[in-house]
């Protein structure tokens, strides 16, 4: 297959590019940024690499599709960051709508036999029902009636509906999975769009390097997440493939924890304990979240993401820590 993978120059994007490559898969990969701060390069023979491309103008998506006849499409592309950028860029992120609208429509005006993985996130879903940290898991079908994440879940919600309409309307094979918190080695670790994992490997490492011995929570401590291992990412989104359903489905953990609980595994990874210091007025997001897996389950023959918090913290510690002693 032909693949264009796009956001290539990104966190699950760069994974992806990797996994599809070593598959022997000849991929395009495609970022609005240069090259040098993409998270990873890969030098395969397989693997072109087209930087500084705005898929945002739809003149570029328009000379992508035509230059090669791809098979499969990874839209992987968006402004975003953690619950600090997020709520504090709504204009920013809202922009990305155009990335999905651009391959969409364009697709459609050449007549595109090419599939579409869009890569949503669990933003999507109501704020309202997501206020008690004792949260039950959320279903697909809670994203009606809409009250998403202001900018970034309005953005993703409304670049799922015109996939489906693609899908309905124009007879494309579409995927859409709405991400639960993915993390891992070789993101973004520091400078304000770091997620919650990431961030707090950083600040217990940092918390030792300078002897501070204390760390800022965000919040709390007490609000609710669950977190999915990158491995686990890659392997849901292969299995979506595998798999005839077009509508959005949940791909994330159900491991169900605290923010403070995933300080005490940081912890113990670092082999330490830091006095905590919680700031109440920083952005937090939803009170609780957790991914219902039973969707996911009934459509790939009862798979879900399985990679425990802690054992995926412990790589991404390492990663992490590389990176701050290099």
């Amino acid at each position: 297959m032909n693949i264009l993978v796009a956001g290539a120059g990104g966190f699950i994007a760069g994974h992806l590019v990797k996994s599809l490559a070593l598959q022997g898969y000849d991929v395009t990969a495609v970022d609005i940024k240069s090259q040098d701060q993409w998270f990873q390069v890969h030098n395969l023979k397989n693997v072109e690499t087209l930087p500084k491309s705005d898929l945002r103008d739809k003149r570029v998506v328009k000379s992508l599709l035509k230059k090669r006849k791809y098979t499969r499409i990874y839209n992987l592309a968006c402004n975003m960051g953690g619950m600090g950028f997020i709520q504090n860029n709504h204009i920013d992120c809202l922009e990305s709508v155009y990335i999905q609208t651009n391959f969409i429509t364009a697709m459609r005006e050449q007549q595109s036999s090419a599939s579409i993985f869009y890569s949503s996130s669990a933003c999507a879903y109501p704020q309202d029902i997501q206020q008690d940290v004792n949260v039950t898991a959320i279903k697909e079908s809670d994203a009606y009636p809409a009250n998403p994440e202001d900018g970034y879940g309005w953005e993703k919600l409304f670049s799922e509906i015109i996939t489906q309409y693609g899908a309905k309307n124009e007879s494309m094979d579409v995927r859409i999975a709405r991400f639960h918190n993915c993390y891992g080695p070789f993101g973004t670790w520091q400078g304000g769009r770091e997620k919650a994992p990431a961030a707090l490997c950083r600040k217990v490492i940092e918390a030792q390097k300078n002897k501070t011995q204390e760390i800022e929570i965000w919040g709390d401590g007490k609000q609710t997440r669950s977190f999915m291992y990158i491995d686990d990412c890659l392997e849901g989104i292969s299995r979506l493939w595998e798999s005839d359903y077009r509508d959005p489905v949940n791909l994330g953990s159900s491991e169900l924890v605290t923010i403070n609980q995933m300080v005490d595994m940081i912890e113990q990874i670092a082999g330490t304990q830091l006095e905590r210091k919680y700031l109440l007025d920083k952005p937090q997001g939803v009170r609780g979240r957790n991914s219902d897996n039973t969707l996911i389950k009934k459509i790939t023959g009862g798979w879900e993401p399985s990679v425990k918090l802690f054992h995926g913290l412990e790589k991404t510690y390492s990663w992490i820590f590389d990176q701050m002693h290099q």
